[in-house]
């Protein structure tokens, strides 16, 4: 190394240490580390998470089930809701029920809905946009109806038809009916957009010099498309999970999603429409974290999107 500098030694801050490469993933993590919004998202999530995996602790220590009532500690002589104090911390509900646990467990059930859902659509969309992007033909033009004819649904209207027609009152099945309806519409938007990046990866000579040297569309598929769509599919399921859990919100604000008395931020948010203007906690407690926790996937969404495509970050700051 002397021998490239024509007087002295190298500057001191090169070093005189071997010289290590970085790969993609550690520069992308190294991105996404010196982001500061994702760093507080990150925070954030971590509190809201362990303040749902707590939601058993929360209940022993107050001694309030998420479903149990206590009217008599919980209502004032006029029959409202009390509010924040040393016995319901958060406040109790119009039954007297802790708002505190009820939302401890709501977290778990919002999370964990959410995670479900867009993990269950990313694997079902990233199949199925590969498969009608690399096979083309009749199958690209199955599939790709398929996903017109789900988009053009009002998913909304038919996700509350399915719900209640297949109405069940357990609560584990009611969390599995919740899960499935939100990512079957979560899957076409998925699968589009993969369907478009296979499209245009398919033409690229990695492509042709892996078909020359005869691998089949299967190894194809597994080990030259896939790997390329990595970024593209972490990006989107970051994003995703936040629309998952705001889908579940509204199935739950208006009856069709998990069924009572298990409880949800949307239930929540429903419930306590009605006694707002005297009760602000019982739309606070669950719109707080409702926001909290979207607007941090959000960010973290965009923080890996940045992360992994270092251009769009630019482009958006040239705009």
């Amino acid at each position: 190394m002397r021998s490239w500098w024509r007087c002295g030694d190298p500057p001191a801050h090169l070093g005189t240490g071997p010289v290590r490469g970085r790969g993609p993933s550690r520069l992308a993590w190294e991105r996404f580390r010196r982001d500061r919004a994702a760093a507080a998202s990150v925070a954030v999530l971590a509190i809201i998470a362990s303040f749902a995996v707590l939601a058993p602790l929360w209940e022993h220590l107050t001694g309030h089930p998420y479903d149990a009532t206590f009217p008599g500690t919980g209502l004032d002589a006029s029959g409202q809701p009390r509010g924040p104090g040393a016995e319901f911390p958060l406040g109790a509900d119009q039954l007297g029920r802790d708002v505190l646990v009820r939302a401890a467990y709501g977290a778990r059930i919002s999370l964990a809905v959410g995670v479900s859902a867009a993990l269950l659509a990313a694997v079902a969309g990233t199949l199925a946009g590969i498969l009608a992007g690399l096979a083309g033909g009749a199958l690209d033009t199955l599939l790709s109806r398929l996903i017109d004819l789900t988009l053009a649904l009002p998913y909304l209207l038919v996700a509350i038809v399915l719900s209640t027609t297949f109405r069940i009152t357990s609560a584990g099945a009611g969390i599995t009916m919740t899960v499935l309806v939100i990512a079957l519409f979560s899957v076409a938007a998925f699968a589009r957009v993969v369907r478009g990046q296979v499209l245009a990866l398919r033409r690229q000579e990695f492509v042709d010099a892996a078909r020359l040297l005869g691998a089949s569309d299967a190894r194809i598929m597994v080990t030259e498309i896939l790997p390329n769509l990595t970024a593209q599919i972490t990006v989107l399921t970051a994003l995703l999970i936040p629309a998952s859990i705001v889908f579940e919100a509204t199935l739950s604000f208006l009856g069709a999603g998990v069924p009572p008395p298990m409880p949800s931020w949307g239930s929540m948010l429903g419930e306590g429409g009605d006694v707002f203007r005297t009760a602000w906690w019982l739309l606070a407690v669950p719109g707080v974290l409702l926001l909290a926790t979207t607007l941090a996937f959000n960010l973290i969404g965009d923080a890996v999107r940045d992360a992994l495509d270092p251009r769009f970050r630019r482009a958006r700051r040239g705009r």
